[in-house]
């Protein structure tokens, strides 16, 4: 096992889907080539961690207040996309309800379990999960490597806004060809 992990940040139905509560074209967008980014991680032994944004069905959640319900448990709108096959046997699957990865999950202990150092991020929203999601694995002292072209919001501009806040203050932003050209030098 490398000292890599890929995330792969709320791809659920209700972000990826057309009938989904929040869809964003966007989003049905990047899932292929996350999914390719998927692909050649496996083939380099890297930790696979797929982020499920899921709210307790008939829960109080502070979140719902001022949004529109989304991603509630058995609704399958907190299922992660079909074109991406999660791994039983290898993977790890941890379920969110904050727009961090990190806040109230045990993400930190698996990461520290694995001996991880480096985390490849993919997913969706770049101006909330996958920003939050960045600034605290940056505060926690993992190398960051956002793939620009499988990140999205409903914005473009918005998307670039982040992007070059994450390259300049927490991270490296890369393409998913200049992953692969990483992943194929043993760089990462």
């Amino acid at each position: 096992m490398t000292k890599t992990a890929l995330f792969i940040v709320d791809m659920v139905k209700d972000f990826t889907d057309p009938d989904g509560l929040v869809f964003y074209p966007q989003n049905r967008e990047v899932l292929p080539r996350i999914k390719k980014v998927l692909e050649e991680c496996r083939k380099k032994d890297i930790l696979v961690i797929f982020f499920r944004h899921s709210y307790r069905k008939n829960k109080f959640d502070k979140n719902l207040i001022s949004m529109r319900p989304n991603c509630i448990e058995g609704t399958g709108g907190d299922e992660i996309d079909s074109m991406l096959i999660v791994d039983e046997d290898k993977d790890y699957v941890i379920k969110k309800r904050r727009y961090s990865g990190f806040f109230g999950t045990d993400l930190d202990l698996v990461l520290r379990e694995n001996k991880i150092e480096n985390v490849i991020i993919t997913g969706t929203k770049t101006n909330c999960c996958i920003r939050a999601t960045v600034t605290d694995a940056y505060y926690l002292d993992y190398n960051v490597y956002v793939v620009s072209d499988c990140v999205a919001t409903n914005d473009e501009v918005v998307n670039q806004i982040h992007l070059t806040d994450i390259r300049k203050y927490f991270g490296k932003v890369v393409s998913s060809e200049e992953l692969f050209e990483l992943l194929e030098k043993g760089e990462l």
